[in-house]
């Protein structure tokens, strides 16, 4: 079965479209208006290997802000369409990755139950024209449309860019490892209940 999906989101601050393959390649096109923000993303892509599609306009004239955190909830909403009632889903999945002197680790559980523990010391406030502290938005956001459990704990770092950069890689790596599909148990919801 084909695990492809598209969501568009409009409002007032922000109109974005999103398309995942989650059985992709890659591949990606990313038009953000934020460049450090589509690197990330194309870190998505790359290393969970999920076809990425993301075109924002937001309102950058503001800040960051609506149009980090609307792409972390349509792309959120995307993934949860693309992989359905989750039946033979691996669904955990977790991955260290490191950049240098940076680490960071990510655990994610395709439970249904949206909840995000990030810690991220961040070193600076800015990358490029990033603001940090949207990662958390994005991650944020992210969480409570696809209905994800989320664990981001940065462990060592002291750039900012490479903290960012390994969070964005290990929660891809986490990502592919939890939306594989398991053959032992094909066509099983992966959870006691029946249901997730």
């Amino acid at each position: 079965m084909s695990r492809i999906a598209q969501v568009q989101r409009n409002t007032k601050e922000t109109q974005i479209r999103v398309k995942v393959n989650l059985d992709g390649t890659g591949a990606a096109q990313l038009a953000t208006g934020i460049g450090f923000f589509d690197h990330m993303l194309d870190q998505v892509a790359r290393h969970g290997l999920i076809d990425l599609e993301i075109e924002a306009k937001g309102d950058l004239h503001i800040d960051g802000h609506h149009t980090v955190e609307d792409v972390g909830i349509t792309l959120g909403q995307a993934v949860a369409k693309a992989v359905g009632d989750k039946a033979g889903l691996v669904r955990y999945g977790h991955a260290y990755v490191p950049l240098d002197e940076a680490l960071s680790r990510v655990v994610v559980d395709f439970s249904g139950r949206p909840g995000l523990h990030m810690r991220v010391p961040f070193k600076s406030g800015m990358v490029g024209g990033f603001d940090t502290q949207l990662a958390y938005e994005f991650f944020q956001g992210f969480s409570n449309h696809a209905g994800v459990t989320l664990h981001i704990d940065n462990l060592f770092g002291d750039n900012a860019h490479h903290q960012c950069e390994t969070v964005f890689k290990a929660f891809a790596r986490a990502l592919r490892l939890a939306l594989t599909i398991d053959p032992r148990s094909a066509g099983m919801i992966p959870s006691t209940k029946g249901s997730l």
